[in-house]
């Protein structure tokens, strides 16, 4: 059976609301709770973006049995690798081993606040591939002193860990990316339905890990209200893939990128409305390419108690079926 996880929408939501909806993610039953870790939202519509880490933090005193997770953190710029593992290591403490540290690449949108540039995609799966490296060496809770391609750590040392260490969930899109989740990584991490990408992080040895992805939905009795809605804010995930999404450098240019975006081009991957059925075929999608976990994102702040009410009493009784 699919693990159904809430999704804690950064870009979209209020960071006291956040922690609330925690709160009310474990009260109706999700199995699990993710968060976006951005400095930007996608859109100036959507309009927020507070630091993930210190929601988290609330967010795990909130809730008492709901696994949390970042989804994704970029650990090769914005964040020293030696301080992405201090932060998760904290994270692990203060949720009781609840917490699962989602890594990934990052993109231009959030990186080039720090102003460094942004490096060419070799370069960044390079940066990506040490920093894990150096994280999952602090976990160990011994001195650490690196000197690489491009980090350096000065006997660094991690005082407080969990009881066992953090898991390590790496963001892929390809063959060598899932490499690198199956070698380095305990939880694979992939937004659409990819199943080459699973058999792929299998293969190289993640059989038996856990695979998460994500499902945005558009909840309203006025179907018309959620594809307006979904237009409004979701656009931006129809610019071309993650290859051109990585590289815009911020909402102003994703708004351009997506002007001839229709409403018809989001609801080909966002179900609309209030029709169970389609958000169960949704999830399917995810089951039937090897996916263990599926957290879904309601787009639209303003409609998440509505939504919360609908899940719990409908969507997640027919999700449990899948």
């Amino acid at each position: 059976m699919v693990q159904i996880g809430y999704t804690l929408m950064s870009e979209q939501t209020p960071a006291h609301e956040l922690v609330g909806y925690a709160a009310a993610a474990e009260r109706i039953g999700f199995d699990f709770a993710v968060i976006s870790d951005h400095y930007f939202p996608w859109l100036e519509e959507m309009g927020h973006s507070p630091y993930c880490w210190s929601v988290l933090g609330a967010a795990a005193q909130v809730t008492e049995r709901l696994p949390l997770m970042t989804y994704v953190t970029c650990p090769i710029m914005r964040y020293h690798p030696a301080v992405v593992a201090q932060k998760a290591a904290t994270m692990g403490v203060l949720s009781k081993g609840r917490f699962t540290l989602g890594l990934g690449a990052g993109e231009n949108l959030n990186e080039h606040v720090i102003g460094e540039g942004w490096p060419p995609v070799d370069t960044r799966h390079r940066m990506f591939a040490e920093a894990v490296l150096i994280i999952k060496k602090l976990f160990s809770g011994e001195y650490v002193t690196h000197q690489g391609e491009f980090y350096d750590v000065d006997s660094a040392k991690l005082y407080d860990l969990p009881d066992e260490p953090v898991p390590i969930g790496i963001a892929a899109s390809g063959g060598q990316s899932a490499e690198l989740a199956a070698q380095y990584g305990d939880v694979l991490v992939i937004n659409e339905p990819m199943t080459e990408v699973v058999r792929q992080f299998k293969a190289a040895g993640g059989e038996g890990k856990p695979v998460y992805g994500q499902l945005a939905i558009s909840y309203d009795t006025d179907r018309d209200a959620a594809i307006q809605r979904a237009h409004e804010l979701w656009r931006w995930s129809s610019v071309g893939g993650w290859k051109v999404m990585a590289e815009l450098p911020g909402p102003v240019n994703f708004a351009a990128a997506t002007k001839t975006v229709r409403p018809e081009d989001v609801t080909e991957s966002v179900p609309c409305g209030d029709d169970v059925e389609a958000v169960v075929r949704g999830i399917r999608k995810f089951a039937d390419a090897g996916f263990t976990h599926v957290a879904l994102v309601q787009i639209g702040h303003d409609r998440q108690q509505h939504f919360f009410d609908w899940a719990e009493k409908e969507l997640l009784p027919a999700l449990r079926e899948v």
